[in-house]
């Protein structure tokens, strides 16, 4: 059973290879129209009217599912690390050039509908990453579904135990350029967290967070800040 897995997965990379290679960098409509067609088979699940630019690198597609009228721009590398990986894209989901997603080991990244990525968005996870519907992420942000430990000063960091907590940003959430979400963090519904900040602690949802670390500043709706 192991060999003829390996076997098949070995086929399948082989074939996603060639695909990419002849239809990755065509340009203009033609390109489109020939990447929708030599894709189809490629992914886990390719919807209807998805858009990819040319220069967009994939790896091991046979994990990776697009809802309807996804839009993938230049520059975008998607990862899915090996066959227990899953990347998934909602319905109109748009990455925008240079967005880096790798799924490590085990691992589920999942976009949910209508939700934007803006430039040199780096998302990556060995714990899960789910990001809502209707989500508004800026440009150079960071999402990291991993830590690693570093108690022990004589032994590299690298070698120690690393922990995978998973990060959830919930529904109609705005993350200003330059946020960092670290992992074991969730990010409750409807709440916006200023440009540079860095996220180590849940924030309770219709929250305005900024700073270093993040901290909540005021709910959305209410006029007065909360005090610190």
């Amino acid at each position: 059973m192991g060999d003829k897995f390996q076997k098949t997965s070995t086929w399948h990379r082989r074939r996603e290879s060639l695909a990419f290679l002849l239809a990755g960098s065509i340009p203009l409509q033609p390109g489109l129209l020939i990447r929708r067609l030599l894709y189809q088979n490629i992914f886990a699940h390719l919807g209807k009217s998805v858009y990819i630019q040319p220069g967009v690198e994939f790896i091991r597609a046979a994990g990776i599912e697009f809802g309807d009228r996804v839009k993938i721009l230049r520059d975008v590398r998607i990862d899915c690390g090996d066959q227990t990986s899953r990347v998934r894209l909602g319905k109109d989901v748009c990455l925008d050039r240079g967005v880096d997603i790798k799924a490590q080991r085990d691992c589920q990244i999942e976009i949910g509908d209508a939700t934007y990525i803006g430039p040199y968005v780096c998302i990556v996870g060995a714990g899960s990453i789910s990001i809502g519907k209707d989500c508004l992420i800026a440009s150079q942000s960071g999402f990291y579904a991993n830590s690693h430990h570093f108690d022990d000063p004589h032994s590299p960091i690298r070698k120690q135990h690393v922990t995978f907590e998973g990060i959830v940003i919930e529904d109609d959430c705005w993350l200003g350029n330059g946020v960092r979400v670290l992992d074991g963090v969730t990010i409750g519904r409807g709440s916006v967290i200023g440009a540079g900040s860095v996220v180590t602690k849940n924030i309770p949802p219709y929250s305005v967070a900024v700073g270093v670390p993040a901290r909540v500043i005021s709910q959305r709706g209410q006029k007065a800040p909360i005090a610190s």
